[in-house]
């Protein structure tokens, strides 16, 4: 389940597949959680699914504004490990009393629970053909999360790469847009997974694109405590700045995905 390579370190494999790396897991998690904990203007109460390691709710926790952050994760086996091996990524996250873990299938979750939440945040694995994780990029799962958001949430998922299959990530992004009023499609480069990757947001209110200088260099320094490695005014402006191959591909796109018909990565 992980290894040790030169360049990148420590070395989480789900499946055969590199999820995330010491070395860079940085990039990742802070490029997921922090332009939509910044949009909201004050997230006290935060849901994460997915996100296995505890980096999500790392970088999710150093918000001052965060009274209470539930994880749901299906996979026990993996937070087990994740506690004992991979410190380098939850730095004690999961320990926060702020924190709870709740070891469930999350779109079970997002059906039974009562609770409203500021910001939801999917770190979930890639909808891979035959594979469960195909329902949580689905009209209906999206539907879900809109459902125990507050009026003025924020959510964010990964969609995937632009690069591997060019047409999945342009799904998710007008899935997620049907449900939402406001989508934002941003990507990174992750050096570990040697492509560009992506992120969407749906939002009713917040619109993390449209965060200034001034707005997001005075928040890190306000609200957040510890460490942030990546992310930074710089960055933000860099990830919201789509470059052409992929505003063509968004356009050119129209296709939603459905519990029916679900959007899925070919194993």
């Amino acid at each position: 389940m992980f290894g040790e390579l030169h360049v990148f370190a420590k070395v989480l494999a789900i499946d055969g597949k590199t999820q995330s790396t010491e070395g860079d897991e940085w990039i990742y998690h802070e490029a997921l959680v922090h332009p939509v904990m910044l949009a909201h203007p004050e997230p006290k109460k935060v849901l994460v699914l997915g996100g296995g390691e505890g980096a999500t709710l790392r970088e999710v926790l150093k918000h001052k504004t965060v009274e209470r952050a539930v994880m749901v994760d299906i996979d026990e086996e993996m937070i087990e490990v994740a506690k004992k091996h991979l410190s380098e990524w939850h730095r004690g996250s999961f320990y926060d009393p702020r924190a709870e873990v709740v070891i469930a299938d999350g779109r079970e979750y997002l059906e039974k629970t009562r609770e409203k939440f500021d910001v939801v945040i999917a770190d979930l694995t890639d909808p891979l053909e035959g594979c469960p994780s195909m329902r949580l990029y689905t009209l209906e799962f999206y539907e879900l999360v809109r459902k125990v958001l507050e009026d003025d949430g924020v959510f964010v998922t990964q969609s995937t790469s632009p690069l591997s299959e060019e047409r999945v990530f342009a799904i998710i992004y007008n899935t997620v847009k049907k449900v939402f009023p406001l989508a934002r499609l941003y990507t990174v480069f992750v050096p570990s997974f040697s492509v560009l990757w992506s992120f969407t947001v749906g939002s009713v209110a917040h619109d993390p694109a449209a965060l200034s200088r001034d707005e997001v260099e005075e928040m890190i320094k306000s609200r957040i405590e510890g460490e942030l490695k990546f992310y930074d005014y710089d960055a933000h402006l860099h990830m919201f700045s789509l470059p052409k191959h992929i505003k063509k591909v968004l356009e050119e796109t129209s296709t939603i995905s459905t519990d029916e018909e679900p959007v899925y990565l070919r194993a």
